[in-house]
């Protein structure tokens, strides 16, 4: 029997939960925690590709950038070498703390970390239409300045009034190079941390070179593809809330947790999902599911392994 192939993509509460600063302490013991869930994968005999975000961290990476060089003079640093940064130095925890939790359980595996780039379209209609907050928040007056020195876009902050944020593309990944890669070190039974972050932004130019896109990639958007480059069987999202819901907070709020493609669409295409929050994560299992992905799972990163949490969704369900 062969082994199935399975991509989680860690996100919300997996790495950092809204009410901590984000020390590397608290950072890597949820880490540890959510890692804990994921023992029962491998002993059910499932490979494993890792994914993660990288929300707060990169956005600390920024401010880091402005406070440097507005304080000593350091040249700030674009933002594809911004999102490598954060996937090294996150992808570099969840390693050593995996490594840590398959030593307590007595299991002996290779955990690699690669560093990946993600292709976008040059001309994605993103580009000319920037939406992805990132950085810290400026006041309008150095906003203006520096829109008028780098070229940067702000938008308007509505929980800080006054208060402007850069604004960057987010375009939709294409490709995720080094995939055959990845899938073959899954294969061959080694832990794969892979597309964090979304993974480092780039193009394809003219001549076929590489080039940095200003830009960040939605994270759910990039592991799903990643998933169907390799061939994964099935595809989890670890995020803060135990289920998908629709009516979500209101009287008629209603658990969801057996979806097919058909209906999830629906829901998608009504507006049941937050733009901001678990729309995307809807669009990635779909496309996972379009691309022939056998399930995806959404549910709360510490709920995993209890296999009565998480939303399921599948092409079709009996």
């Amino acid at each position: 029997m062969s082994k199935k192939l399975a991509v989680v993509a860690l996100g919300g509460n997996a790495l950092l939960r809204g009410d901590q600063l984000g020390t590397i302490e608290e950072q890597e013991q949820n880490t540890t925690d959510t890692l804990e869930n994921l023992i029962f994968l491998i002993r059910e005999g499932y490979d494993l590709v890792i994914t993660h975000g990288n929300g707060p961290q990169v956005g600390n990476i920024l401010m880091r950038n402005d406070a440097g060089e507005q304080m000593y003079g350091i040249a700030q640093m674009p933002i594809d070498i911004c999102v490598a940064d954060s996937q090294g130095g996150i992808g570099y925890m969840i390693e050593r703390m995996f490594k840590n939790v398959l030593n307590k359980h007595g299991i002996k595996k290779n955990v690699v970390c690669l560093v990946t780039t993600v292709v976008v379209d040059k001309d994605d209609p993103a580009f000319s239409d920037p939406q992805k907050r990132v950085g810290k928040i400026y006041t309008r007056e150095q906003a203006e300045e520096l829109a008028r020195e780098k070229e940067w876009v702000f938008k308007e902050e509505v929980k800080a009034e006054g208060g402007f944020r850069r604004v960057v593309p987010s375009p939709r990944p294409v490709d995720v190079m080094n995939h055959d890669l990845i899938r073959e070190l899954a294969g061959r039974g080694n832990i794969v941390i892979a597309a964090g972050g979304g993974g480092v932004p780039v193009y394809i130019d003219e001549k076929k070179d590489v080039r940095p896109a200003e830009a960040v990639i939605d994270k759910d958007l990039a592991s799903a593809l990643l998933a169907s480059k390799i061939g994964a069987d099935e595809f989890y999202i670890l995020t803060d809330v135990p289920y998908v819901y629709i009516n979500y907070k209101k009287p008629d709020e209603e658990i969801k947790e057996f979806l097919d493609y058909k209906d999830a669409l629906m829901y998608l295409n009504e507006g049941q999902f937050s733009r901001g929050s678990m729309a995307p994560k809807i669009e990635a299992c779909l496309s996972f599911i379009r691309a022939g992905g056998s399930k995806s799972v959404i549910t709360e990163a510490f709920k995993l392994e209890d296999r009565r949490y998480g939303t399921k969704i599948t092409m079709e369900y009996d």
